[in-house]
Parts: C-alpha cells; structure tokens; sequence
C-alpha cells in the first residue's frame, strides 16, 4: 500500500515509519525540515507545510492512505493562534484534499486530552464529550480538540474513512525533541519543586506506534481510539521514577490551589530576573488534574497491548539520561521552595 505521512520525525512518527516500511508498504514523507531517519528507510520526503494545499495534493498522488502525525505540544498560553493554524488550518487543508484525491484511509493522531481530563479522579472513555470548560486556558488542548471536530466533520460531510486516535503520554525512548518526555527531563533536573495533586495516563510510544500500524486496517472509520498504558497518580508516577533514577522525588505537597499560585509567582520572579522558571504555571496547573483513560476499546478493536509500565518507565530514564542530559545539562534547580 502507498501511504502518505505527516510528523514522521516526531516522536510517535520515529517509531511508526519503521513498522510501516517494514510491513511492506510504500512511504512518503511530507513535512518541513529533512527526515533522515525515514530517507534511510527507503521513504521517499515531501519537503512542504501540511498548510500548502498545492504541496499536500501533489504528495496525495498515488497515495492509498494517509497518517496525519503533524503537531507542536505546546504548552505556551500566549501562542493560541500558531497552534490553531497547525492543527486545525493545516488538518482541513490535508483532509480536503484526501477526500478530492479519494484517498482509502486517513488515521489522525490527536491526544487523550481531547477527551481525558478532569478536575476529579475518574476514567475516561471514548464515550465522554470533550472538556471544552475544563481546558479552557490551555490553546494545545482546545486547538486539538477543534482539530478533532474538523476533521470528523470533514469525515461525516465527505465520507472520508477518518479513525482517530488518542494517546496518553508518550514516554519510552527516543523522544529526541523532549515533546513527551519532558516531564521525566524535568524530573530528573530537579526542576518539579512541589508534589502534583492530580494523576496521569501514559502509553509507551513503541506501543502506541504498534496501535497506529493496526489501525490501517482494523480502525473503524469515525471512531476515536484512546491508548492509555498506565493510569497513576503523580505521587506514585515520581516515587517510580526516584527509585529507577536515585534522584529524590518533591518532598513537598501543596493545596492545588496554592501550588498554582505559588507557580505564577514564582514565574513571574524568574522574568523579573531574567531568568528560566523551573516548572511553567500551565503544567503546574495540569498536574493538578486527572487524565486517567480505559483503553478497552482499542485492546478489543486494533489488538492494542501496553507492555509492563516499569520497562517503559525504565527505557524513558536511561534513554533521557544517555542521549540528553549527558549532552545538555541546564542548571538544576534544588532545594526550590514555593513562594506562599
């Protein structure tokens, strides 16, 4: 089959092409900046914005189906409108163009937080409408959101055969970027001073990307798939990563309230000294939240099977520990204690 691959430099796309290429099928690239990695697999690369609609038809010729990988987490209040331009802008021109080209198949990638985040601790399922109110001053979330409306849009007005699906964070190695893993970087850096409330979900990037290769076939056009590998609160996330790691987990544990504030101030002293905050006060916010998820329906849908979550926790601290902070170590920051 010929396919066509947006993202496939990111972190999911660096684990996806292989599977594909090595299942037999043909790949094109379509993205930016140069994809090595994937030119070394025999792909062919699309040097183009997901957004030039004349280059999105072009790299559309030929092409059985499409993976729409193409993405920036981002986690930045001040930046709503380059984000909505990507993921939704860039998603309408691509998916216009698969149904005009008739294109067999398109799996997008979105985000469980399109679906999986609440102010109380429950699990989530496919059922559940999108937390529109509750990631309100979050642009990443609310423009993938949009990104997922559009293009289930695009899919009921067209035809277009759309399976979505929705990983929780992806940890494992190989996050060159740090999209993902960051929150194990920071962890690692002493850079998390306070304990997180809330709980998160995470899926090994390797198993997610397996997911991904499944859905080719066995994905139901119109439906969402959330791939969830563990659910854990924060408190039991850190303790895991303190015992692989020997790096102490935040001794301190704040009201939800007073941790964020106490983020925003302290954010506000490092503008003040021209300096990098720590932890931003929108990740500090999320970590107040739950973004547990149940993904039943892609085990019994797509064969989605999560591996032990201490290999991935495991791979995601010698991975970070090898390929980044041996290489670029930011000043630490320890011993930090909240502003109250």
């Amino acid at each position: 089959m010929n396919l066509l691959v947006t993202g496939a430099t990111g972190f999911l796309g660096t684990h996806l092409v292989p599977l594909l290429t090595g299942g037999g099928h043909r790949v094109r690239v379509l993205q930016r900046s140069d994809a090595p990695e994937a030119r070394a697999l025999g792909a062919d690369v699309v040097r183009a914005s997901v957004g030039d609609a004349g280059a999105v038809r072009a790299a559309l010729d030929g092409v059985d189906a499409v993976y729409h990988l193409a993405g920036r987490v981002d986690f930045d209040p001040r930046e709503p409108r380059a984000l909505y331009t990507l993921h939704v802008d860039g998603t309408r021109v691509l998916l216009e163009a698969c149904a005009a080209a008739g294109v067999k198949r398109v799996v997008l990638a979105s985000t469980s937080g399109t679906i999986a985040v609440s102010k109380e601790e429950r699990v989530a399922t496919e059922d559940d409408d999108h937390p529109i109110a509750v990631v309100a001053g979050w642009p990443y979330y609310l423009s993938k959101i949009y990104q997922e409306k559009a293009a289930l849009r695009i899919h009921r007005d067209t035809g277009l055969p759309l399976v979505v699906l929705n990983p929780s964070l992806l940890l494992g190695p190989g996050d060159a970027r740090l999209s993902s893993t960051d929150v194990v970087f920071k962890f690692l850096e002493k850079r998390i001073p306070a304990m997180p409330g809330g709980g998160l979900s995470f899926v090994d990037a390797r198993d997610a990307a397996a997911a991904f290769a499944a859905a080719l076939e066995k994905g139901r056009p119109g439906e969402r798939y959330l791939l969830g590998g563990a659910n854990m609160t924060f408190t039991t996330f850190f303790k895991r990563l303190e015992r692989l790691s020997g790096v102490d987990a935040p001794r301190v544990k704040l009201p939800s309230r007073l941790n964020v504030a106490g983020s925003r101030l302290l954010e506000r002293w490092h503008d003040w000294r021209g300096s990098e905050t720590p932890l931003d006060p929108a990740s500090t916010e999320m970590g107040e939240h739950w973004w547990y998820c149940d993904s039943g329906k892609a085990e019994a849908e797509l064969g989605f099977v999560a591996r032990d979550p201490g290999e991935t926790l495991g791979d995601t601290v010698r991975w970070v520990e090898e390929h980044v902070r041996r290489r670029k170590r930011p000043t630490a920051i320890s011993d930090l204690s909240v502003p109250g």
